[in-house]
């Protein structure tokens, strides 16, 4: 006989970085398992320390870490773990990114810009990651910057779900804030039966975060009407779209996003806002001062631990959003 046979079964391993401890643990009890004890502080100058207190030799190992603020100290944390997990021979890599940073920076717009999205990716790839495991990308073409497998998660069916048990449906329409959002608003209307009107909009291309809103292209007098976004971030945009459906008649708005990154001014904004409710989920972890009672934040733990099991278990991640195209 050649060779030797192993009687080994695969191990599946969760590891969290520091930025988003809540959703690591959520994700963990979801899957049954509790997270790896880990070493990790910053030194004086900030450098980054990390040690797994646990053997990773031959495992299928899974790190999740969202990319909150402080955005790049975290996704260094992360590579660094994806570098100490390389070095303990691991079977397997996947990287969990609920939030996947510079994810706006998807191409060029004007010379001599980086795309960092690419960039980003090539880091993952180079530190050791086999796969990605990500939720709501900016823009889809994401995935064809990483050389390997990547598992594209949608909030569409939480979001949808409870924005359909609450409002009537028959006067329900999605409303896109920008062109680019179109095809995911698209998705919407397929899953409640809704119409689709868009807001047009135009930037500033010489100042950030800065938006004018020009006009609402469908109907919406009289209507509830659910504005659908991938990200708030300084709630500049969403709040001038809600201001615009209103001044066309809208009986109310809501605003449903997959990622609060709820930077800067997005605290007033959002406090001093006509819209009646903002649907978030925990992708990030929402900052203490919003907390108001028009801030709901749904759980992407369950999602998430359900694609970590048909990884590892040589599933399909697809089947559990084939109702979502």
């Amino acid at each position: 006989m050649t060779g030797i046979k192993t009687t080994g079964e695969k191990k599946l391993m969760l590891f969290s970085g520091r930025a988003h401890p809540d959703l690591a643990e959520a994700v963990a009890r979801e899957l049954g398992v509790e997270l790896v004890p880990t070493r990790a502080f910053d030194f004086a100058n900030g450098e980054i320390y990390v040690r797994f207190q646990e053997s990773a030799r031959g495992a299928d190992c899974f790190l999740i870490q969202s990319h909150t603020r402080p955005i790049n100290q975290w996704i260094m944390e992360q590579l660094i773990m994806l570098d100490a997990l390389k070095r303990a021979s691991a079977r397997s890599i996947t990287v969990i990114v609920p939030f996947y940073g510079y994810a706006r920076q998807d191409k060029k717009h004007r010379g001599r810009e980086p795309i960092s999205a690419r960039l980003m990716a090539d880091l993952f790839k180079t530190a050791g990651a086999d796969r990605i495991l990500t939720v709501d990308l900016h823009t889809d073409q994401i995935q064809g910057f990483f050389d390997g497998p990547v598992d594209h998660l949608f909030a569409l069916p939480i979001l949808a779900d409870y924005v359909g048990s609450k409002v009537d449906r028959n006067k329900l329409t999605v409303v896109s804030p920008d062109a680019g959002r179109v095809r995911v608003a698209d998705r919407w209307c397929d899953r409640l039966g809704a119409p689709l009107a868009i807001v047009h909009k135009r930037r500033d291309p010489d100042v950030a975060n800065q938006v004018k809103v020009h006009e609402v292209v469908g109907d919406v007098k009289g209507r509830v009407c659910v504005l659908v976004d991938d990200m708030i971030d300084t709630g500049g945009t969403i709040c001038a779209a809600a201001d615009a459906l209103f001044a066309n008649g809208a009986e109310d708005v809501i605003v449903t996003a997959t990622h609060g990154v709820l930077s800067g001014p997005a605290a007033d904004r959002l406090k001093n806002s006509k819209v009646s409710e903002f649907i978030l989920t925990d992708t990030l972890p929402t900052p203490g001062e919003l907390n108001l009672d028009k801030i709901t934040v749904l759980s992407m733990a369950p999602t998430i631990a359900n694609a970590v099991r048909e990884v590892f278990e040589d599933g399909s991640v697809t089947s559990l959003f084939e109702d979502t195209h």
